[in-house]
């Protein structure tokens, strides 16, 4: 199965937990039947994404990466490629590669939907971001990527201000999941 076809089956079976998500998921769905290329960074009108809340063991913190050019602190995430074959797969790879942490444990997802402009086609474009959670293994400790400039575990319920709403969501559906 190709990434495209795996991020259409995702989503397609995929139940938003919110009118606003519906909305999302139902235009991710119109933009992968759109483009051909809807899973790679070259499709300029915009592009699905992978990002994860990496949750530690017990799922009380979140490790948060201080994006370089986005200013902010936000979940591990990033572009798809050509090795990947499914929208898990790109969240687990991505986590992995910008938390350092080996053997993360991916949750059942997709937990939650964004759409937010980027500027990887000037003057912007649109990252459809897919967004899964991982559990750590007890005393996993990050290692700083060269696509970050500072990794930290937070507190679920104290993640900063140099952050957003999304962020916040998905480490709190996260969390709820590793409880349960």
């Amino acid at each position: 199965m190709s990434l495209h076809r795996d991020a259409q089956a995702v989503l397609g079976g995929w139940v938003a937990p919110t009118p606003e998500e519906e909305r999302l998921r139902e235009e991710f769905l119109t933009h992968l039947r759109g483009h051909e290329d809807a899973m790679w960074r070259e499709c300029a009108p915009g592009h699905l994404t992978a990002t994860t809340a990496v949750l530690s063991h017990d799922g009380e913190r979140v490790l948060l990466t201080l994006h370089p050019k986005a200013g902010m602190w936000l979940p591990m995430g990033g572009h798809c490629e050509v090795s990947d074959t499914t929208l898990a797969q790109v969240a687990l790879r991505e986590a992995t590669e910008e938390s350092g942490i080996p053997g993360l444990t991916l949750l059942d997802g997709p937990l939650a939907l964004d759409r937010h402009k980027v500027w990887c086609h000037p003057p912007h474009s649109w990252h459809l971001d897919v967004e899964y959670g991982a559990v750590a293994p007890p005393g996993a400790e990050a290692v700083i990527s060269d696509e970050s400039l500072d990794l930290r575990w937070f507190p679920v319920e104290e993640i900063p201000e140099l952050s957003d709403e999304a962020t916040r969501r998905l480490a709190r559906r996260a969390r709820s999941l590793c409880r349960a």
